[in-house]
């Protein structure tokens, strides 16, 4: 299995240390069961010698146990740490094409559901190299005392495992289909929870997303959950059952065929008894080592970049003047019978210290073009240069540092950080605290933010202030304005943007406030996934009337 696997490379001498304390403990159980075979079964002369002795050997048998124990499952802890700090960092490396196509639901499914799966198989993997040993020591012992008997028990078990076996693949079925199951689950939790408004204000939606879509992909996660575990209770009822089937089998053999003594029957049947719970708690812990390989199918299939160490933060950047998209077209994957939007082939060039505005309707390719020229989507033919030079492999990641962005739907982080990761300029965050106007309405501690439940605007305001905190020289702003009031919107356009400007950054802006389009050096207009340079005449018209122009692009 893909756990084994991870373990033998990542941590091979941890768990060959801890597979000697598990083969010590086996050893010292097959002992003990040894020592009340030879010494407690048979009368003997000064019980008060035996007992000092038997006392010590379950004492040093628990102590060894339990360490085995710990140290597997702590091993275990260690792992799961690793692999959810490794899949943090492989979703931080992934493309951002790839994280949309993935989608959020799947995305926390793997880090919440995926991962803590992996982590119980891990907490149980003890008892199953626990009851693993200890079968093998067990066998050896019988095999000592009487090897025809444990031939018709080797065969017995053989049978057991053989049907149960089959019974576990059961599970495992099962289990694969309410993963997928849980993926749909998690799509509808983010429904009710990030449409919540929404679901007030309708309740025939509220009624038919639970009706129609929770409760049928709930109904069938427990369909499967209940199939899962009957399969899973059959199994382990069938092993329980059949360990006390073999220690009649073991009597009538000794006593019936007369193949050993009482005495051999007896700790043939102690043995047993003695590993009926180990073996028991193996077979409880396979659906957890299923539900792991179910949990690394899932991780599997995300596809997501090759875990790297470093981050590609190295806050040296080009000393650039020019950046020309050449070529550019990128286009979205088909959605069944509906061919994928595409944009391009686009050509733009951003010089040094310009104040660029985009406009353009709704699915015109604006957001699409804001990904292109921060980097985030890279072009699928056509070239980025930076001053000539083409963008190729690692290039990329230094391009990106270039950038500050505030998309529409942008996260907002409680952390001021400033160009080198470090703390950001505090006479800089003052100053643009009352540019922004927010030196009355945000709390700090230390660079962190502690109030971030914010009106939008006010969101909006806070993340311009994490920005310029960044010191990054170009940056892209889409629709920043639309949720803030006539008067700061003002601000926004006749105060802000120069003060960017003056502060040395290139500004590529979206909005479509044609009153304010005399701040821009350009003019470019997205329509249909093509770009066009508005001047002259074009220009004073979009100046004048920018939705009505957009409006009549839309209707053709």
């Amino acid at each position: 299995m893909e756990l084994f696997k991870i373990v033998w490379r990542d941590y091979r001498w941890a768990f060959v240390g801890v597979v000697l304390l598990s083969l010590a403990s086996a050893g010292l159980g097959i002992g003990v069961i040894a020592f009340i075979n030879q010494q407690l079964l048979d009368a003997f002369a000064n019980p008060w010698r035996i007992l000092p002795l038997f006392l010590g050997l379950i004492v040093l048998l628990l102590v060894v146990t339990l360490a085995s124990q710990l140290a597997l499952t702590t091993l275990g802890h260690y792992f799961v740490y690793r692999l959810r700090g490794r899949l943090i960092k492989r979703i931080m490396d992934t493309d951002i094409e790839r994280v949309e196509r993935i989608g959020s639901a799947r995305l926390l499914a793997s880090l919440s559901t995926d991962v803590s799966s992996v982590t119980v198989a891990f907490i149980r993997l003890p008892e199953l190299v626990q009851g693993g040993v200890l079968t093998v020591g067990a066998t050896l012992y019988l095999a000592w005392l009487s090897p025809a008997m444990l031939g018709v028990m080797a065969l017995w078990v053989i049978v057991t495992v053989l049907i149960g076996v089959r019974l576990v693949a059961r599970v495992y079925e099962h289990m694969a289909k309410l993963r997928d199951v849980q993926d749909r689950l998690y799509a509808d939790y983010q429904s009710v929870i990030e449409g919540c408004k929404e679901l007030a204000l309708n309740r025939h939606r509220a009624e038919w997303l639970y009706r129609d879509v929770y409760t049928a992909n709930a109904a069938e996660c427990r369909h499967h959950f209940i199939r899962g575990d009957t399969y899973h209770l059959s199994a382990v009822n069938w092993f329980n059952i059949m360990m006390l089937g073999a220690i009649g089998v073991v009597f009538f053999l000794a006593n019936g065929l007369g193949w050993a003594s009482a005495q051999v029957a007896t700790t043939f049947s102690l043995t047993l008894l003695f590993l009926r719970a180990p073996l028991m708690q193996a077979v409880g812990a396979v659906p957890t080592l299923i539900n792991a390989r179910v949990a690394f199918d899932k991780l599997n299939s995300l596809s997501l970049a090759d875990y790297r160490e470093t981050f590609d933060s190295d806050s040296r950047r080009h000393a650039w003047q020019e950046i020309a998209l050449v070529g550019v077209s990128y286009r979205y994957p088909d959605e069944e019978a509906r061919p994928g939007f595409s944009v391009g082939p686009l050509d733009l060039t951003l010089r040094r210290g310009e104040v660029v505005f985009l406009i353009g309707g709704n699915g015109s390719g604006k957001s699409t073009l804001a990904r292109l020229i921060t980097g985030l989507y890279h072009p699928q033919t056509g070239s980025i240069r930076v001053d000539g030079r083409l963008l190729q492999g690692a290039d990329w990641a230094r391009y990106r540092q270039h950038f500050s962005a505030i998309y529409t739907d942008f996260h907002l982080f409680d952390r001021l950080i400033g160009p080198a990761g470090e703390s950001p300029d505090a006479v800089l965050v003052d100053e643009w605290l009352t540019e922004l106007e927010m030196q009355h309405k945000l709390d700090f501690d230390g660079d962190r933010v502690t109030n971030v439940n914010l009106s939008q605007g006010q969101r909006k305001r806070l993340a311009m202030l994490l920005m310029v905190a960044e010191q990054r020289d170009l940056v892209l702003l889409d629709e920043w304005a639309a949720d803030q009031d006539p008067q700061f919107r003002r601000i926004f356009y006749r105060q802000l943007l120069p003060r960017l400007r003056a502060l040395g950054k290139t500004l590529v802006v979206i909005s479509h406030d044609d009153h304010y389009f005399d701040q821009a050096d350009r003019l470019l207009e997205m329509r249909e996934g093509r770009l066009y340079e508005l001047t002259g005449e074009e220009r004073k018209v979009a100046s004048r009337d920018a939705v009505a122009r957009v409006g009549r692009q839309e209707s053709v």
